[in-house]
């Protein structure tokens, strides 16, 4: 089994993550595991914060990395929180309190349309000049009362029309199949068919 690092704490993502991947019989390890800290994401863009944080987990346990930088992207706020959706209200991280934050901003508009991005990035090494970058996006909408009880984020908010429901009702297996992450780790499961890690 082949191994790498995942650059995230995020235990819900890193569950996501491990599951989609273990078919492809890769060992996928959180940077936390490893003793690895998280670094900044300066950068306004998912794919430059991605590899940021994928080049500073294989620098630190000289292996194989992934990342990914994901947000949502709100119409009526111009596609904030965007890159800042993690620490939308601030330091400390708090779900609570984007969602809070989230809510009240769009208390006034009938636009609601919202998508989740997620763009990944596989380095084989530390400088790895030839990095994978995948990318999926999830259409839907914000609502202002949070149902379900799963799920991360702000997913509690984010309803499916098709499906009349939120992210956060959703079963894994089927969350997994449909997100944005989902859809960007299969585009990066094909790829890993012709790239040694």
């Amino acid at each position: 089994m082949r191994k790498l690092v995942i650059a995230s704490n995020n235990a819900g993502k890193l569950k996501e993550i491990q599951k989609i991947l273990l078919p492809f019989d890769i060992e996928a390890v959180s940077q936390a595991n490893l003793g690895v800290t998280e670094t900044d994401e300066p950068f306004e863009t998912f794919v430059e914060n991605a590899l940021a944080k994928a080049r500073h987990a294989s620098r630190s346990t000289k292996l194989p990395s992934l990342a990914d930088d994901s947000g949502i992207c709100v119409s009526a706020l111009g596609g904030a929180p965007g890159v800042h959706s993690a620490r939308y209200a601030g330091e400390p991280k708090s779900d609570e309190r984007n969602n809070q934050k989230l809510t009240q901003l769009l208390k006034a508009h009938v636009d609601r349309r919202a998508y989740y991005y997620c763009a990944i990035v596989l380095i084989r090494h530390a400088d790895d000049p030839q990095p994978i970058i995948v990318d999926g996006s999830w259409h839907g909408e914000i609502v202002q009362t949070p149902r379900g009880e799963g799920g991360f984020g702000y997913d509690p908010y984010f309803f499916l029309p098709d499906l009349n429901m939120t992210a956060a009702e959703l079963p894994m297996e089927q969350k997994n199949a449909i997100s944005h992450r989902g859809k960007a780790l299969r585009k990066l499961g094909e790829l890993l068919t012709q790239y040694t890690l």
